[in-house]
């Protein structure tokens, strides 16, 4: 295929925001298997931008990938399709990951390849991100079921207080009363913040640097800050109060983990064609909380973020579990990944409206 071909059926398929928009990757090849086109997503997967990868053979960009190349040749030669489930890619640019494949002809003015990349690391998350709604839902749901009955225990022992003469059988009502009201405040600390977030035009590092001032003052020089910050990344649209709770508790439980000696990296990213809560965004900001740290059991990662869940032995587990909560409230979603000497809280939320798919 020659350049201006080439050039011709890139413009062609560039110009469909389908194929911009979407959060897979998409590369559209030719029968010689060279690059005619790839999508946003594509780029930021490979880390190489369309001018470069264009009319390079995709064996470039994926070198010794011999089991995914006899997979091309063959819808090639017989035209049909093709889907391959759980395959292993090495990427150059960021090592191994896992996808599911597909591989189809489109016959436009000549013959195309259309190899689709779909990050399996990606779906997990949003099927977490749905069962974790569904169980806050949930829960939230107990707490207020539990939160009625508790506000009549304690009246009926206030009452029953004011009948008593004696000081020691006062005493157990006072230990009724104390205990219902220690129920009731992690009930309401369960269901979060009852207000709604009044959002405004925040700059996300001034929070960033308000939390560590704030923590800065609870630990000695043991504790060591590193900033990464991306001086790009326009103002975000959010509860400034409420992103500095979400920060300071994720600041503060990677204090607590490292029992104040480590050092705690604060870094920021433009993120492009994200989606969060089935909506799709052009544009995103990431904030990453890193610490050093001895890392989160494995048999806590998968339900971190879920009330009563906690390593600590003095542990509510609420803390991420409003994490979570305010982060949904102003659009945005929340992960961790940890092994031993490195545990990454990353936060992302949207820096436009959102986008129908």
């Amino acid at each position: 295929m020659n350049m201006s071909v080439t050039t011709m059926s890139h413009n062609a398929f560039a110009s469909n925001d389908v194929l911009e928009s979407l959060s897979t990757s998409i590369l559209i090849l030719d029968s010689a298997l060279r690059v005619c086109y790839i999508n946003t997503a594509t780029e930021i997967l490979f880390e190489i931008s369309q001018r470069q990868a264009e009319n390079i053979p995709l064996q470039t960009l994926l070198p010794g990938e011999r089991k995914l190349f006899k997979s091309l040749e063959r819808v090639v030669s017989t035209g049909q399709a093709l889907i391959e489930r759980e395959v292993h890619l090495f990427l150059p640019a960021s090592g191994e990951v896992l996808v599911d494949c597909s591989i189809k002809m489109l016959d436009v003015d000549d013959s195309y390849v259309i190899l689709e990349l779909a990050l399996l690391d990606y779906q997990q998350r949003i099927t977490r991100d749905e069962n974790l709604h569904t169980q806050q839902q949930v829960v939230r749901g107990l707490a207020h079921e539990i939160k009625n009955p508790l506000g009549g225990l304690r009246g009926a022992a206030q009452l029953l207080e004011r009948q008593l003469d004696s000081e020691d059988l006062k005493e157990y009502t006072r230990i009724i009363i104390t205990e219902a009201d220690r129920l009731q405040n992690l009930m309401n600390r369960m269901l979060g913040p009852n207000q709604q977030p009044e959002k405004r035009h925040t700059n996300i590092h001034e929070i960033l640097q308000h939390v560590r001032q704030l923590v800065d003052i609870e630990v000695d020089e043991r504790l060591r800050f590193k900033i990464d910050y991306d001086p790009s990344i326009p103002e975000l649209y959010a509860d400034f109060d409420q992103l500095i709770q979400i920060f300071l508790n994720i600041v503060r439980n990677a204090v607590q983990a490292m029992h104040g000696v480590g050092l705690i990296i604060l870094r920021t990213r433009i993120q492009r064609n994200i989606t969060i809560e089935k909506q799709y965004y052009k544009l995103g900001v990431l904030v990453e909380i890193e610490d050093n740290g001895p890392g989160i059991p494995e048999s806590l990662q998968d339900s971190l973020f879920y009330p009563l869940v906690t390593g600590r032995a003095d542990g509510t587990g609420l803390g991420l579990y409003l994490v979570q909560n305010l982060v949904q409230r102003n659009g945005g979603t929340v992960s961790c990944s940890s092994k031993p000497g490195q545990t990454i809280f990353s936060v992302t939320f949207p820096l436009e409206f959102a986008r129908e798919r």
